[in-house]
């Protein structure tokens, strides 16, 4: 399976989040899995792609140019350019079969949420979860509920996204997952 893997270009300030890395990319390469990621070398995503490949795994980067023009590429990693960030989710949701959020920023954030929505009209097949480590996706699984309980997204919908601090009940939710009903709409004006 190949696991799109978003994270913070950055390692955090607490050692949990680095761990957490290594911890995912052991568990990638343990299961068989393939790592696409943006393919950095610096904070979580470098420790994760290194994690990866010191261990035997496979990886596969993805990186627009003008950040890989600056450096950002993981040292020895033969990273795909493309021209930029939108062409990069794009690519990796499409050759990813699941998509996993470690902690980040607002990169990170909108990565995940972006293959979610796109989920919910059609265009991404993937499981959607959050490595909810030490709590830190906490905030925004209440968020996803007042979204429900507003109305905005529905009960069902919510239910196919993941929210774990441990990756086995992450795993059993790829496993189970099937893509949420494509959404319809009544005639517009009607």
């Amino acid at each position: 399976m190949k696991i799109a893997v978003f994270c913070g270009a950055s390692a955090g300030n607490a050692s949990i989040y680095t761990a957490a890395a290594e911890h995912l990319g052991r568990w990638l390469v343990a299961y068989g899995h393939t790592l696409v990621y943006g393919g950095g070398g610096v904070g979580l995503m470098g420790i994760l792609g290194r994690t990866v490949l010191a261990n035997g795994g496979q990886v596969i980067g993805i990186m627009p140019t003008n950040l890989y023009a600056r450096g950002a590429a993981l040292a020895g990693l033969e990273v795909q350019q493309v021209p930029d960030m939108a062409i990069r989710k794009q690519r990796m949701l499409a050759l990813a079969e699941g998509c996993i959020a470690l902690p980040g920023g607002p990169g990170t954030l909108e990565e995940i949420t972006e293959a979610f929505s796109w989920a919910r009209i059609g265009d991404n097949a993937s499981p959607c979860a959050f490595y909810n480590v030490a709590g830190y996706w906490d905030p925004l699984a209440q968020m996803f509920d007042r979204m429900v309980e507003a109305d905005f997204l529905t009960a069902a919908d919510r239910r196919k996204l993941c929210f774990a601090a441990h990756l086995t009940p992450i795993a059993a939710f790829m496993r189970a997952y099937t893509p949420p009903a494509i959404r319809t709409y009544p005639t517009a004006g009607a």
